[in-house]
């Protein structure tokens, strides 16, 4: 089944406004502002988180929020994903009670120990988890790189947000931006789940740093091969290494560095053909570290 492309609608009026100031002469200016507003989750009658967000996508937001963090499993079915949109609420509902909601009901939250839950439950799904071997083309990564750099986004008109795209082989699937790129990466979690999209041929390219969070959530995805602008932690590597991720950072012009999953990559690309990378785009990409 053929899926058009998700990409970024810089236009939409709900997610940018303009503000007025002074620039550094003190004449007057206005620049387009992101928009951040709370979305509140809920799994079935149990209010779970509030994010803060951009605002577009809460359907994909929650339901890739609750699969990333391991409070929904495969087994679970999800029957419904209710949003207020006056609320600023949405709901995930499933075919019964998760075991998540049953822990949750058992904890405070001034203890902590809900958070401590949570993440124990994504560290737990890490156990035995080992990626799918599926090559992947150097030169593909070139190509991936231009086109998101070029694909119009709130980034460009905006700043201060993160940008994270799925693609297969030399094309962009779906493109999620977010001020936190958690919730970018949580948006195609929803996307993919709902679309019933498989991981083992897939590419995540994230413009934020290669932190445990973003290292836990691909792997939980399903996804062999993670690439960013940025750079790397140490911990986010280690997980890399654990489960055998690809894990390429410092993607800029020529550049890469792959601090996992060497074996999978196909050096194919013809370096002498790459563009170097204009300063637009290393203004950007320091912007992300």
């Amino acid at each position: 089944m053929m899926i058009d492309p998700l990409l970024p609608d810089p236009k939409d009026p709900r997610l940018s406004r303009a503000v007025e100031g002074v620039d550094e002469h003190g004449q007057s200016k206005s620049i387009s502002v992101i928009e951040e507003r709370p979305l509140t989750i809920y799994l079935n009658s149990q209010e779970i988180v509030t994010a803060m967000t951009i605002g577009d996508h809460p359907e994909y937001l929650a339901l890739g929020f609750l699969l990333n963090q391991g409070m929904l499993k495969e087994t679970n079915q999800v029957t419904k994903i209710d949003y207020d949109e006056e609320l600023d609420v949405a709901v995930v509902r499933t075919a019964g009670i998760t075991d998540v909601e049953e822990k949750l009901e058992k904890k405070t939250r001034t203890s902590g120990c809900a958070v401590g839950t949570v993440f124990g439950d994504m560290m737990a799904g890490l156990d035995g988890l080992k990626l799918p071997d599926t090559p992947v083309h150097t030169s593909t990564f070139y190509d991936l790189s231009y086109q998101i750099n070029h694909t119009p986004s709130l980034y460009m008109e905006t700043g201060a947000i993160h940008g994270t795209a799925l693609c297969q082989g030399r094309e962009i699937l779906a493109y999620m931006e977010d001020v936190g790129r958690h919730n970018a990466v949580d948006k195609i979690a929803g996307w993919m789940h709902l679309n019933n999209i498989p991981a083992a041929d897939k590419v995540l390219y994230t413009t934020g740093r290669l932190t445990s969070e973003m290292v836990i959530k691909t792997s939980l995805m399903g996804i062999p091969t993670l690439i960013s602008r940025s750079g790397f932690t140490a911990w986010g590597v280690d997980i890399a290494r654990q489960v055998g991720l690809t894990l390429i950072g410092r993607m800029r012009g020529r550049k890469f560095t792959c601090l996992s999953g060497q074996h999978r990559l196909v050096f194919d690309q013809d370096l002498s053909q790459v563009p170097e990378e204009d300063k637009k785009m290393r203004r950007k990409g320091a912007e992300h570290d």
